[in-house]
């Protein structure tokens, strides 16, 4: 027992180092190689970020935990709509712009709703992987579509990558870091899936209930320390654009990676948790729609959603 939970919070620690350090080391590189920021906004940080759940639902995939994969990525959506959300919302109001919920929020809804109908009867292909993967190249397609057309949109993007930027040694030097930090995140994510799987198994718990749970939340540990830094500094709409967008790689990009890598039956049922993600997703956008914020009591009803989605799995 003590084994597992040691390799479940040491993976995840490395996991959430070498993924962060991954994303910084990229951006650095692209844009000295002259990148556009908006780019490097949609591409590297925006699949950088899912680099987690990416890598774990992989691993997991070719393992043959498939259900560990899938309730990664659902238990990933959830918490991120729902605790994450709901959490920078108590700090302060979340605002958010119209344009970033249609368009952004209409991408996701749809990434989601793909994702949800592909797993509901208990089966991920290797062709709905690939047709996922697809889409997730039109999505980012239309994001940086839409960002070079709105000025707003553009320079929030070019801001966020600044943020980013730093002193940089050399190019060999930043390449040099991000090939150490792919090995320690791909160290990271065996890690913490052979630790989950040995911890379902002591316990008797299904792999699924551990994604779900443990494991969702671990990886989206990134996305919560960024929502609620955003919220102090009152960037909602950065807390918002974040989410959508993680949502919208984890049910496009992470999926369809994990279905071409191990394609298979899920073991488990997992009809319950994929209505309670497209429900959260549903109501995080209502939420978010009414006068263009989350308020806090909208907050709280967000946490009570994930509470009870935890406590629907027992």
């Amino acid at each position: 027992m003590l084994i597992a939970l040691a390799l479940l919070i040491a993976g995840l620690a490395l996991l959430t180092v070498g993924a962060d350090r991954l994303v910084l080391s990229a951006a650095r590189v692209s844009t000295r190689l002259g990148l556009s920021p908006i780019l490097i906004g949609a591409l590297v940080i925006g699949v950088g970020t899912s680099a987690p759940e990416l890598l774990v639902s992989v691993v997991a995939a070719l393992r043959g935990t498939l259900d560990l994969a899938v309730g990664n990525i659902v238990g990933s959506n959830v918490a991120n709509l729902s605790l994450v959300v709901g959490s920078a919302a108590i700090i302060s109001p979340v605002v958010s712009r119209v344009e970033t919920l249609r368009r952004e929020g209409g991408l996701m809804m749809v990434g989601t709703l793909v994702f949800a109908a592909f797993a509901w009867n208990h089966l991920l292909s290797r062709p709905e992987g690939a047709i996922l993967l697809a889409a997730m190249g039109v999505g980012i397609w239309l994001v940086i579509r839409w960002a070079r057309a709105d000025r707003r949109g553009a320079a929030e993007i070019e801001a966020e990558v600044a943020e980013m930027e730093g002193p940089i040694r050399s190019i060999p030097f930043e390449v040099t870091i991000g090939v150490v930090s792919i090995a320690a995140t791909l160290a990271g994510a065996e890690m913490l899936v052979r630790g989950a799987k040995t911890l379902a198994d002591l316990l008797s718990l299904s792999d699924g209930f551990v994604g779900l749970t443990i494991v969702a939340v671990g990886t989206s540990l990134p996305e919560l320390a960024t929502a609620l830094a955003a919220a102090r500094r009152r960037e909602g709409d950065l807390v918002v654009g974040n989410v959508l967008g993680s949502n919208m790689f984890n049910s496009l990009l992470v999926a369809g990676s994990a279905a071409l890598a191990g394609p298979g039956a899920l073991v488990g049922d997992f009809r319950f948790p994929l209505v309670a993600m497209v429900v959260v997703s549903v109501l995080a956008g209502v939420f978010a729609r009414s006068g263009q914020r989350v308020v806090r009591l909208e907050g709280v009803a967000l946490l009570a959603a994930f509470a009870i989605l935890v406590v629907g799995l027992l």
